[in-house]
């Protein structure tokens, strides 16, 4: 009797652990894999807040990342000494063309051909309009350049790389304010993303014969450090009042989908604009 009883009990657990392996394979089935191992992606604005969780959402994933960034070293560092054999650092200010033009030419010397550029580096400076014009002016100017100018150079520069290597992805870090519009202190913000927006859309209509794919993620408010500046003058109510979640989008909320866009399981989506915004916008 005994022995008849541990048969029943041995059958009994070889049952939960068959049933458990085949939900085990299913799920992992159903589960989108982001095998990035081996492929080589540029990340711009690297050192903090979306790119930051972008950079690290790619190296997880196993990407071979230069990160760049501009004054924030200290913070790419910790990033980079976590993955010291696949995360390289690069440094420029992307407000002066030539030292974008240095970033392509150094990043691809250093970890070699590109599979992805994440475009991800941006400003978010106020310009009130009862500014003096010289100042506003020159604020205007800054924005443009490091949000919009260098995008276009490394644009440039990227499709003439990836026409050498067979083709590769661009990954434009858009903004609602390009749909919805910002506040009046913004203007240059959402001009820039705005024009970013168009730019990613014409790479991809004009360069998809050459395999060369281009995506735009338009996040909302999200909770970095430079929307906490904003939060000090405004207040997290005013911002909370815009959505219709419970809670800020963190860069987190952002990073699997810029990871996804790289392994090119969505690259018949080329040119779509993915809005990730707590549904603050939907269009």
């Amino acid at each position: 009797m005994a022995l008849l009883s541990f048969l029943f009990e041995s059958l009994g657990i070889c049952v939960v652990l068959l049933f458990s392996q085949i939900l085990s394979t299913f799920y992992q089935q159903q589960t989108i894999h982001m095998n990035l191992k081996g492929q080589r992606i540029l990340v711009t604005g690297a050192s903090r807040g979306i790119g930051a969780a972008i950079a690290r959402e790619l190296l997880e994933n196993g990407a071979i990342v230069g990160l760049h960034f501009n004054q924030s070293e200290k913070e790419a560092r910790i990033l980079q000494k976590t993955y010291p054999d696949r995360a390289k650092l690069f440094q420029a200010n992307l407000e002066n063309a030539s030292e974008t033009q240095a970033l392509m030419h150094t990043v691809v010397k250093a970890i070699g051909p590109l599979d992805s550029i994440v475009l991800n580096a941006g400003i978010f400076l106020p310009h009130p309009v009862d500014m003096e014009m010289e100042t506003w002016l020159t604020t205007w100017r800054k924005i443009l350049d490091v949000n919009l100018e260098s995008a276009g150079v490394m644009t440039k520069m990227g499709i003439e790389h990836f026409r050498k290597s067979g083709g590769g992805r661009f990954i434009y870090i858009g903004s609602r304010a390009a749909f919805r519009g910002e506040t009046q202190e913004y203007l240059a913000y959402a001009a820039s993303k705005g024009g970013l927006t168009s730019l990613a859309r014409t790479v991809a209509r004009s360069f998809g014969k050459d395999n060369i794919k281009a995506f735009v993620v338009a996040p909302g408010f999200t909770r970095t450090d430079m929307a906490e500046e904003f939060i000090e003058i405004h207040g997290e109510e005013r911002v909370l009042k815009e959505i219709a979640l419970p809670e800020l989008t963190t860069p987190e909320d952002i990073s699997p989908l810029v990871a996804l866009m790289c392994t090119g399981k969505l690259d018949h989506a080329t040119g779509s604009t993915i809005d990730i915004n707590a549904g603050s916008y939907i269009r």
